[in-house]
């Protein structure tokens, strides 16, 4: 496997061992929707799911890598690993929770030296992808077979910057021309203040068994692990929760919310509704949200039941807060 010298390395176990070996011949960029860095990146494909990337790169152009670039990584559906062994190398990139900024100049800036040295070390030709499996520099959005079920990734901002400045850059630094951003071409912008990257994140981590019965068409608020908000701002927060639910299999279904409560008036406004199938038994009940609470307002979770008998069983929180 192949590590570059540029990242810190942060290896995925048992992943980098366990998975197949690939020989790189493209190298696809992304969006992560979520405003994180390298290291949170790690953390996330660590810790929340069996998907991962090569890199990640942070709004302040911080890389980090997770699995050898000679490994799959299952960042690009059919482009992972083909029937002849070859294989993408994919790079995950700090964004809003919208997928709609710019990549920022340290971000651009760590594309092209990265897509320099995959070209210096694996021979990933000049050129764009004419096709899912033609060599080259691509990204996530470009072909069909990149993703299963289709995605804007990385952006459209960020899928004009990677054809005027991003790729344009890789091969006047390769072939040991200047580059610098056209007259024309505005450069990228930082991203808002609320959506910045900050250092020195606080973990939160709460697991609590029991939990209310959840009446029929009713939101109901699901505690905390010790029967406190979650958090409090102002703040930025990526924050996952978590349930376990029981007596499903009378209700048609169970939604999850995020909501932002106003500590003086109780006012509750309601952030990303999530549908959750239920079934018979036990069922699992997961939301992610990555946002900002401003001064006085508390992060909390609600839960409705289409009809009575369902009940949470086992909750818990994790994330991380910027303060």
């Amino acid at each position: 496997m192949a590590w570059y010298p540029g990242a810190t390395k942060y290896e995925l176990q048992p992943e980098s061992d366990a998975q197949p070996a690939i020989r790189p011949t493209q190298f696809i960029v992304h969006s992560i929707i979520a405003p994180w860095s390298a290291l949170r990146t790690y953390q996330y494909w660590r810790d929340s799911t069996n998907l991962e990337s090569h890199f990640g790169i942070g709004y302040a152009g911080d890389i980090g890598q997770y699995i050898g670039t000679e490994t799959r990584a299952d960042a690009n559906a059919g482009a992972n690993r083909r029937g002849d062994g070859t294989g993408a190398v994919s790079v995950e990139t700090a964004s809003n929770t919208k997928g709609t900024d710019p990549w920022t100049d340290e971000q651009v800036e760590e594309l092209i030296q990265l897509g320099v040295w995959l070209h210096q070390r694996h021979g990933i030709p000049l050129r764009i992808c004419r096709s899912h499996n033609d060599p080259g520099f691509g990204y996530h959005s470009q072909f069909p077979q990149w993703s299963t079920s289709g995605t804007a990734c990385p952006g459209k901002a960020r899928i004009a910057q990677f054809k005027t400045l991003v790729f344009p850059g890789i091969v006047a630094r390769a072939t040991g021309k200047t580059t610098t951003p056209s007259k024309t071409t505005p450069a990228p912008t930082a991203p808002a203040p609320v959506e910045d990257p900050m250092p020195a994140p606080t973990t939160l981590y709460e697991s609590a068994a029991g939990g209310p019965e959840l009446p029929a068409g009713e939101w109901l608020e699901i505690p905390a692990a010790e029967d406190t908000s979650i958090l409090r701002g102002p703040c930025t927060y990526s924050v996952t929760v978590a349930a376990t639910l029981s007596g499903t299999a009378a209700a048609d279904r169970v939604q999850v919310r995020f909501v932002h409560v106003d500590i003086e008036t109780r006012r509750r406004s309601a952030a990303l509704p999530a549908d959750v199938p239920v079934r018979d038994g036990d069922v699992g009940v997961q939301v992610t949200r990555s946002g900002s609470i401003p001064a006085g307002q508390y992060l909390k979770v609600e839960a409705l039941a289409d009809a009575a008998g369902a009940a949470v069983t086992h909750r818990t929180v994790d994330g991380l807060i910027w303060r």
